[in-house]
């Protein structure tokens, strides 16, 4: 059995570092935008059903799985997976534990590095003044290089390599600097977003106003928290439920293994999946839910936000919405929302520069230096494309591809080898073996045959996703012989670029046209840095297994 080369320092530590893996920028951007766009509380009865037939079951699958691979001396799911699953092919299903991570944080740590613009900017009273109007366009300016919304040159990239180089530093001290800065971000993440929530409860109609007299804050927590049974029968809003538990749980990911890969053999993993998984439902279901919808509801009205709903709101409304308290208070507001945002977001990317460290020592032995700064080297080469090219959507092609696609693709494979080819003999004690809780049988079944047939459902949905999100009108008319009509949102349809073809199909203007085909240009690049770096971490995986080989150490 190979000793590990780096451990927890404490359970507490782990626990917070597990939940900050999970609790992101998701929890607070993500999570209220889509039960808002998905009939409120119509969202929130299948959301809880997929964190408990879904979620926790690939909690317990990750991480029992890392724990088991860990006991080899693996650290990366690659030969986690292989540890696991003997087999030459079934190795590279691991890549995408890699490649996942590297992808993210490339534009992840973009969103990251807004917060801390932003905190600069409330500190600076940069909002003052402003009409939500300029807030917005201030944004656009912002992502836009070209422009300077400080007097600093090209402060998006400015912003953004700062982020990089903390990222990187942090994780150059190993897990101990990752659970540092769990003990320190998750307790000020929460209490940050307590007193928000807090304003969001009391708030009321007192922001009403000629232009909103109806506002009321109650509205927006109403809406969210009044259950919908009707949603039950409604595959759209669980589409939309089970993709939610993807982002908010960081599964399918590769840094549940990782993490967990540090644990000894006789660790609890039960308790520790089930400790963390709660903590992020807590932050995302009830501090998630009372900032962003009341507060924008009690100023600008329900309508308002359930048409204007969208991950731009934390940035594009919510400095106008503070200045509504005040010079002082919109300075605190900005700083203690902007600060959640920011803690959230690097709990999360730090995790996601593990698993490539993880591997690169495992395979070539380098040292935690190295592989940190070769992390924020590549982060960096792949993540400024994302910046630069924000506006021409290279931002979107990495978040589809690599922050949505490949984590169903990932967690349904994995899922399947775990459920049914290391086999739930196997699979039931690696998750049961030193728990502090009594996991209840029925998980056995539902990780056998529930959760695999729930992600398979996800990911041919997502391949066949039919026009307008309409499942029971489309499923009506296939079976009245009629054919089923793609959505242009489709895996199949945004290969071909479907969506930017119709409107050059239908434009008359040339400039606009030569505007979308730069378009197309730019997000095949997108792809081919995509495929490439897929290509070369498959490419690592093969010589690491041509050097245990050598070594005597290859399984299959």
């Amino acid at each position: 059995m190979a000793e590990k080369s780096d451990a927890w320092g404490s359970r507490v530590g782990l626990i917070l570092a597990m939940a900050g893996n999970a609790v992101g920028l998701g929890n607070f951007l993500r999570f209220p935008v889509q039960a808002v766009q998905n009939g409120g509380g119509a969202f929130i009865i299948p959301y809880l059903i997929c964190f408990l037939v879904m979620g926790i079951p690939l909690l317990f699958i990750e991480w029992s799985s890392g724990r088991f691979g860990g006991k080899f001396g693996n650290h990366s799911t690659p030969y986690i997976l292989d540890s696991m699953v003997k087999g030459r092919v079934l190795k590279y299903i691991g890549v995408f534990g890699i490649f996942t991570n590297l992808a993210v944080a490339a534009y992840y740590c973009y969103i990251e590095s807004w917060t801390m613009s932003y905190v600069f900017h409330s500190i600076g009273g940069t909002f003052v003044g402003m009409s939500q109007a300029d807030v917005a366009a201030f944004f656009g300016n912002y992502v836009d290089i070209s422009h300077s919304t400080t007097g600093i040159p090209y402060e998006a990239v400015v912003f953004y390599v700062i982020c990089l180089v903390i990222n990187t530093y942090i994780l150059s001290k190993g897990l101990k600097g990752i659970e540092k800065v769990a003990k320190i971000g998750m307790p000020l993440l929460i209490l940050f977003g307590a007193v928000l929530a807090i304003k969001g409860l009391t708030l009321g109609d007192s922001g009403a106003s000629e232009i909103f007299p109806d506002a009321n804050a109650w509205d927006g927590l109403n809406f969210l928290w009044t259950p919908q049974y009707s949603s039950l029968l409604d595959l759209k809003v669980w589409m939309a439920a089970a993709g939610q538990i993807f982002f908010t749980l960081s599964v399918g990911m590769g840094t549940v293994h990782c993490y967990a890969a540090y644990l000894e053999e006789k660790d609890d993993v039960a308790l520790n999946a089930v400790s963390a998984g709660f903590m992020n439902e807590f932050v995302e279901v009830v501090l998630g839910s009372l900032i962003v919808v009341p507060i924008a509801a009690g100023y600008l009205g329900l309508d308002w936000v359930i048409q204007n709903a969208g991950f731009g709101m934390a940035f594009q409304t919510m400095p106008y919405l503070f200045q509504q308290w005040g010079p002082a208070l919109a300075m605190i507001a900005g700083v203690l929302w902007f600060g959640l945002l920011f803690f959230a977001g690097i709990t999360s990317s730090l995790a996601m520069g593990t698993p490539w460290i993880g591997f690169m020592r495992d395979e070539f032995g380098w040292n935690q230096n190295k592989g940190a700064w070769s992390f924020g080297f590549i982060a960096l080469i792949l993540g400024l494309p994302t910046v630069i090219f924000f506006q021409e959507g290279v931002f979107d092609e990495y978040d589809y591809w690599a922050g949505t696609v490949s984590l169903v693709v990932f967690a349904m494979l994995e899922t399947i080898l775990f459920s049914w080819v290391f086999g739930m003999e196997k699979g039931w004690p690696a998750i049961t073996n030193g728990a502090d809780i009594k996991v209840p049988i029925i998980y056995k079944y539902i990780i056998k045959f529930v959760t695999p047939v729930m992600l398979i459902v996800i990911f041919v949905g997502s391949l066949f996703k039919p026009k307008d999100n309409d499942w029971s009108g489309n499923l009506s008319n296939l079976f009245s012989g009629n054919s089923w009509v793609l959505d242009n949102g489709s895996i199949i349809k945004t290969i071909t670029h479907a969506g930017i073809r119709e409107q050059i199909a239908l434009a008359t203007d040339p400039s606009v046209i030569a505007q979308l085909e730069d378009k197309i240009f730019y997000l095949n690049g997108a792809r081919m840095l995509l495929v490439a770096l897929f290509l070369f971490i498959c490419g690592l995986v093969y010589v690491a297994f041509l050097k245990r080989t050598r070594e005597g150490r290859a399984t299959a």
